[in-house]
């Protein structure tokens, strides 16, 4: 059944989890790793994974059907973060935390845990959908959810160079992304010992992602955690609000059953890590970013199935 290969297939991603907290606690993995890790994955092994699987997988017709998908995420991430900001007003979060939390609230970590989650759960198909709703997640924050973060700061609430948003907007994985469509675009094919390669490159990212995911929830302590209001908003916007926009709007489109799927998936997944890493740097609530972090990391493990469950019985 289809719920078994969901659990199976989340216990996997929860034992690579526990072998970075686990090889971190022996004293094997350190921050450093965690940016070498995070270096790796970010540089190396996503871009190659673009490449690899979208010339693997489509063709030109194939490509330009997959582009109208685009509206989706888009859509339902400016629809979650108009809910955000009228969440942040009535509950009257602090000035030093707003911005925080309305990106915490409206994007998710569609890398880092997307792609592995994804995989797992609907194999390598579902990879070009992916990152349809990364497109969308990676723009967002870096213009409106890195903006509100930057206010909230105590540094950096000057205006910022389109220049630099555009740098932080064109990572490595987009770039991987978008050179992958224009050889596929213009029929390009790449020899075969050069895909091969950046498949074998590409297959990096899962490990290291959940490694680094260990490895950060080994350094949040339990004591750190008190669940304030804002908080649960976040985990509702999380877990609940954002997927179900998904859901609404989709309804209405004649999309793949897959896309919808993945698109939901990404929607509810945790807080995206850059979150706390921009709030460090401009002095805002780097704390509570980190916390949301891991709050919504593990939590996200025990509510995939659940939406795994909703997929099998009403979809």
């Amino acid at each position: 059944m289809m719920i078994f290969h969901t659990i199976e297939s989340i216990f996997s991603i929860v034992l690579m989890i526990m072998t970075g907290y686990f090889f971190t606690n022996k004293g094997w993995f350190d921050e450093q790793a965690s940016k070498l890790f995070s270096r790796i994955i970010n540089n190396i092994a996503l871009p190659f994974y673009m490449i690899w699987n979208l010339m693997s997988t489509f063709n030109k017709d194939g490509l330009l059907h997959l582009a109208t998908g685009l509206l989706v995420p888009f859509s339902s991430m400016f629809a979650c973060y108009i809910v955000s900001y009228a969440v942040s007003k009535i509950l009257k979060v602090k000035p030093n935390r707003q911005g925080t939390f309305r990106s915490m609230f409206f994007v998710s970590n569609t890398i880092f845990i997307g792609l592995p989650v994804n995989l797992a759960l609907f194999g390598e198909q579902s990879v070009p959908y992916v990152l349809l709703y990364y497109i969308a997640n990676t723009s967002l924050f870096w213009t409106i959810g890195a903006s509100g973060i930057r206010n909230d700061g105590a540094v950096g609430q000057g205006k910022t160079s389109v220049l630099e948003v555009a740098k932080k907007i064109f990572s490595p994985p987009l770039l991987g992304f978008l050179l992958a469509i224009a050889l596929v675009l213009g029929d390009i094919s790449l020899p075969r010992f050069i895909l091969d390669t950046c498949k074998y490159l590409g297959n990096m990212t899962t490990p290291l992602s959940m490694l680094f995911i260990g490895i950060a929830i080994y350094g949040i302590k339990l004591k750190d955690i008190k669940l304030s209001k804002d908080m649960i908003a976040i985990l509702l916007g999380r877990f609940f609000i954002s997927p179900c926009l998904v859901m609404v709007i989709t309804h209405f489109m004649p999309l793949p059953l897959l896309m919808r799927k993945v698109f939901i998936i990404q929607a509810m997944l945790p807080v995206m890590t850059q979150t706390a890493i921009i709030a460090k740097a401009y002095q805002a609530d780097a704390e509570y970013a980190a916390v949301m972090t891991t709050v919504t990391t593990v939590l996200a493990i025990f509510v995939i199935p659940v939406y795994m469950l909703i997929f099998q019985y009403y979809f």
